[in-house]
């Protein structure tokens, strides 16, 4: 029999150290995060203690590549080292000392130094206690293999801690001057402590000496009203030059900061915004901050009351992160709203650039569908204007659902005074049918194949009994691609013809084509949604020559191709693809003009000879003899 007592797990620090690496953290580079979060919550509860103690950390190269990290927190005595660092993740007593789980510290002291084994194969902590001054400093002494040491020392030594690393093989330069620096500064230029570099400067006369180089600033930098300097900021730190910024708090949540808003265009989907936590950097790509329509923006905030993941490089998602989304989306709606109703340049450059954020807003948001009617620019026959415009102008708005649609009638509506609004844009006919609900006094409607029919001119009754011969013919020659011809007299005159369709003969054609190959059960449900719906038209221009020669071109092949062939033109100029039909018209139809223009291919015939050889070609020689016709490189048979 076994014995049934509970056993301990044994714990492979080398196993711990690579799920940091690999898995808890995005890599080595956060070691010195967890360093300086260390050091602020040491500070912050030996300010509990002494609120006049000095709040610094120091960080300088040692020899032989190391690191030493120095702060004047609160300290350790021998027993809270050995209960916090004795054991992987242990909580205790210290840690409520610490301050562990309160909003106004960082993170866990022993897990935080534990990730400095990503980078280093030999950890030291000399530590001096504030709340005991009587007790003698101690030194832990941790190595990668999972073993450690942990003695009294009498190193001298003002209150706090100095972790000192000792760089793994391959690693030595996550401890150089040059990458502590940028780390630092990246980490923790924003914390509430004096934080600074020991670096060589150059002095007079080519020398240098060791400085220190302070990376924190005193301040938030959106607490300033400098709109210069928050551009600055920006250039700085997001790498760009912001149209204009967005000021950003959430007092509850303990949330400040600022949204700049982008120069250029992005796509439709969520910022990367930059995120701190207790001006700790928690990371520079930060999502589901903001809602998705506000994906203009780029965000730097600073949140004590959010609460990040284990890793402490992202958001934990509760009921307090969704609601801060929710208050910053108010927020920057808000300035949207109020920039939209101002109208001067800023609006004018926001619009130009970011429109497809405003249109994304809009089919959510009444208010913001309303301003999107008042000052949206929206492509249409009469150049780019509102839909206010178009309603005051016009008394309606008729939209056509795609730019195909849109180019195909564009230029006759144009000529013939009908209005007509480009909705194929994303989101636009999404928008104009929220609209038509919201007012209906715009009337605002889909375009309609009557709407083109009935602006243009019909042709007098004897016209086109004169012409119904020719008519005929051309239904007869376009039968198979299930488009009937009709004639109108229209502008622009260049324009020999143009190809009317809507959304539902559309719908109708490709539900007949689905139940053709659909089996007999499914082919009998769509059955049951089928009607008949008109053909497509082409409408041929008689007011254009070429119309005018074709209707009155003597019966046959020519004629046929060319009909053919005005179609396929129609087509194309309609934006829409061939289909495979289409693509043989336009192919026979060439070919049958080619032909009727050039005339019959001449039969082979015998090749023809060189002019400057009119004679028959001199016989091979037959071995033996001298050739008669030596190359210009070679030499002749008579040569000696």
């Amino acid at each position: 029999m076994t014995d049934p007592s509970p056993q301990a797990f044994q714990v492979d620090l080398r196993g711990v150290v690579d799920l940091f690496a690999r898995h808890l953290y995005s890599g080595p580079r956060v070691y010195l995060r967890e360093l300086l979060q260390n050091g602020v919550d040491a500070i912050t509860a030996r300010h509990q203690l002494d609120p006049g103690a000095p709040a610094q950390i120091r960080l300088r190269a040692l020899p032989g590549g190391g690191l030493e990290v120095r702060d004047s927190g609160v300290g350790l005595t021998l027993a809270e080292a050995g209960e916090l660092l004795a054991t992987i993740g242990r909580s205790s007593k210290r840690d409520l000392d610490l301050g562990v789980g309160r909003e106004e510290f960082l993170g866990q002291f022993g897990i935080g130094l534990l990730s400095a084994f990503m980078v280093a194969g030999t950890i030291e902590l000399v530590s001096r206690s504030a709340s005991d001054p009587g007790a003698p400093a101690i030194r832990w002494r941790g190595f990668d293999d999972g073993s450690y040491e942990l003695v009294e020392t009498d190193e001298q030594l003002e209150p706090g801690s100095v972790v000192r690393l000792q760089p793994r093989r391959d690693a030595e330069h996550w401890l150089s001057v040059e990458t502590v620096v940028a780390l630092a500064t990246e980490f923790g230029s924003l914390l509430p402590v004096d934080i600074a570099v020991e670096v060589p400067v150059e002095v007079p006369g080519g020398a240098t000496e060791l400085a220190w180089r302070r990376v924190t600033q005193p301040e938030l930098p959106w607490g300033s009203s400098d709109r210069a300097a928050l551009a600055r900021y920006c250039e700085q730190t997001l790498g760009f030059s912001p149209i204009d910024h967005i000021p950003l708090s959430v007092p509850l949540a303990g949330v400040s900061g600022v949204a700049f808003v982008l120069p250029h265009a992005v796509a439709g989907q969520g910022g990367a915004h930059r995120v701190y936590v207790k001006r700790m950097l928690l990371g520079s790509r930060v999502d589901e901050l903001l809602p998705d329509w506000a994906f203009f923006v780029r965000c730097v905030i600073n949140a004590d009351g959010l609460r990040p993941t284990a890793s402490r490089e992202s958001l934990y998602a509760d009921e307090v992160l969704l609601a801060v989304q929710e208050e910053l989306g108010r927020q920057v709606r808000g300035w949207l709203l109020g920039l939209l109703e101002r109208r001067d340049r800023v609006a004018r450059d926001f619009l130009r650039t970011h429109h497809l954020a405003v249109r994304a807003l809009a089919t959510t948001d009444d208010e913001m569908l309303d301003l999107v009617a008042e000052v949206l620019p929206y492509e249409s026959t009469d150049g780019n204007v509102t839909l206010a415009e178009v309603v005051e102008t016009h008394g309606r708005v008729v939209y056509a659902t795609s730019i195909e649609e849109f180019r195909r009638v564009a230029p006759v509506a144009r000529a013939q005074g009908l209005a007509v609004v480009n909705a194929g844009y994303v989101y636009d006919a999404e928008l104009l049918s929220r609209l038509a609900q919201r007012r209906p006094s715009w009337r605002i409607r889909p375009l309609a194949v009557s709407d083109v029919e009935n602006v243009l001119e019909p042709l007098p009754d004897v016209e086109q009994i004169v012409l119904a011969p020719a008519v005929a013919a051309a239904n007869a020659a376009l039968q198979d691609l299930e488009v009937e011809v009709a004639l109108r007299r229209y502008e622009p005159v260049e324009l020999p013809a143009m190809l009317l369709d809507d959304r539902e003969g559309q719908h109708q054609r490709a539900l007949a084509e689905t139940r053709e190959a659909a089996d007999d059960v499914w082919g009998g449900v769509l059955g049951q949604f089928q009607r008949e719906v008109p053909a497509r038209q082409l409408v041929l221009n008689v007011a254009n020559p070429l119309v005018a020669r074709l209707l009155a071109a003597p019966a046959g092949q020519v004629r046929e191709a060319a009909t053919r062939a005005v179609y396929v033109q129609a087509l194309l100029l309609a934006g829409e693809p061939l289909r495979g039909r289409d693509a043989e018209a336009m192919g026979g139809s060439l070919m049958a003009l080619l032909d009727a223009g050039l005339g019959e291919a001449p039969a082979p015939g015998p090749r023809l000879e060189d002019p400057a050889q009119p004679g028959p070609p001199d016989e091979a020689p037959q071995p033996g003899e001298p050739r008669t016709d030596p190359r210009p490189d070679e030499p002749s048979a008579e040569t000696p």
